[in-house]
């Protein structure tokens, strides 16, 4: 049919009904993905949570046109005007194909102009990704539109070179995929100004760990899941402010932008800790955000490539003096009532109301500690039981040397109850409820 119409003069005819025609097919193509154009304002005006849907089905859109759409049309294009033809096939797939991508690439522009937030980081480096990928593709068709076999050339047989729309698009794609890559690195970059935002004068309850912990570290696990293409961008599209010298990151700028966020973290949770009234508490805060951070970086592969083991270690060195802290804190005390200081036994004789004040010393100490400490949180099993283990280790040997020592001294009966509250197994059995979450008493009597 378009060699009986060129051969009768109708050239603009045939060439103007078959780019309508295609354009009209490559429209169906999209429709039967679920893809409707929007306008930019739409697009910025949508809710995430509907955005978000709609990018996932760009994508899709996106690389079906790129791998299978375009090529076929440009076979079709080859097919249908070879020959003398072959420059009017060449100028109708340029435009087809220039049309088709703009359409989509609009799309990610009106994304970029959409309020940054950390949430969107994911999809819009899943657009980055495909916007990266289809390169080679529009490449490919340059090449195949300067020599049908394939190899460079400046002009075709028909003294023309590449069509200008094919030279525009790769402009074009170019231009957007910068921008979404600066979109993507500057998303990432937000993330010091919200943990710089988080000053909240509230401590957590029972010095568990900080919502603003859990939600960037699991962040930044994320994040690494998308390492090589979060290093590409911080390669690509760097700040200036970039090219001062970060500590760690190895010349990597988005590695450096990541620990850039761990330490600010850190200090950010050193502040918080401040907010506790009781120093053993800030300890125990600092112990559970300092555990969990450790444990999301080493379950991770990615994250830990990035982090690396010198700051691991760091983080365990400081972790072992939070525990140290709070041993001293709130043991240390208590140890001191069991140590016979030269004031419990003088000149050989014990002084009874000095033993009965280190005895009702200690059980109000316990109480108290039972008391608070009991409400106290380390959802984190292994620290759980490593703070109990040692606080075992330190107490009861010293207690029940204690209760040998002295506990005789007592009238059996109501003497010794009233002084010698609790055994060796009580206290072992308190130090075991000991951040549970769960307030309780001490009605705990010596059997």
């Amino acid at each position: 049919m378009a060699e009986a119409m060129f051969a009768a003069g109708y050239e603009t005819e045939c060439t103007q009904v078959f780019l309508v025609a295609r354009r009209n097919a490559l429209d169906a193509s999209l429709q039967s993905l679920g893809y409707e154009k929007a306008s930019i304002d739409d697009v910025v005006k949508m809710p995430w949570e509907a955005l978000e849907s709609e990018i996932g089905t760009w994508i899709k859109a996106f690389q079906r046109t790129v791998e299978v759409d375009l090529p076929g049309e440009r076979d079709l294009c080859a097919r249908v005007f070879a020959g003398r033809q072959r420059c009017f096939g060449r100028d109708i797939f340029a435009d087809l194909a220039r049309r088709a991508m703009l359409l989509m690439l609009t799309f990610t522009e009106a994304v970029v102009l959409t309020k940054r937030a950390a949430e969107k980081l994911f999809k819009v480096l899943d657009m980055y990704e495909a916007i990266r990928d289809a390169v080679p593709r529009v490449d490919a068709f340059l090449v195949a539109a300067n020599d049908g076999e394939g190899g460079p050339a400046p002009a075709d047989e028909d003294g023309g070179s590449a069509p200008t729309a094919l030279v525009d698009l790769k402009h074009e794609l170019a231009s957007v995929r910068t921008r979404v890559g600066e979109s993507a690195a500057a998303i990432f970059c937000d993330l010091e100004s919200s943990i710089r935002a988080d000053a909240g004068k509230q401590p957590v309850p029972g010095g568990a760990v900080h919502p603003l912990t859990r939600y960037l570290m699991n962040y930044l696990k994320y994040a690494c899941e998308y390492k090589k293409t979060l290093e590409q961008v911080f390669q690509e599209y760097r700040r200036p402010d970039d090219d001062a010298d970060h500590e760690g990151g190895g010349g990597d700028p988005f590695a450096a932008q990541l620990m850039e966020v761990m330490e600010l973290l850190h200090s950010n949770l050193e502040a918080k800790s401040r907010l506790y009234k009781d120093p053993s508490l800030s300890s125990i805060f600092l112990m559970n955000n300092g555990r969990y951070m450790l444990q999301k970086i080493r379950g991770s592969p990615e994250i830990n490539a990035v982090v690396g083991e010198a700051w691991s270690r760091k983080r365990s060195t400081d972790l072992r003096q939070y525990h140290k802290n709070y041993q001293r804190e709130t043991w240390s005390r208590v140890l001191n009532l069991l140590r016979d200081d030269g004031v419990i036994t003088v000149k050989g004789h014990v002084q009874k109301q000095v033993l009965k004040d280190r005895f009702k010393h200690f059980n109000a100490a316990m109480d108290e500690i039972q008391r608070t400490q009991g409400s106290w949180v380390v959802s984190d099993e292994q620290l759980q039981s490593e703070l109990r283990v040692s606080i075992a280790a330190v107490i009861v040997p010293a207690y029940r040397s204690f209760l040998g020592r002295f506990s005789h001294h007592f009238t059996a009966g109501r003497q010794a109850e009233k002084y010698v509250k609790l055994s060796g197994e009580d206290l072992e059995a308190i130090i075991e409820e000991l951040f549970d979450g769960n307030a309780v008493s001490m009605p705990r009597r010596r059997t």
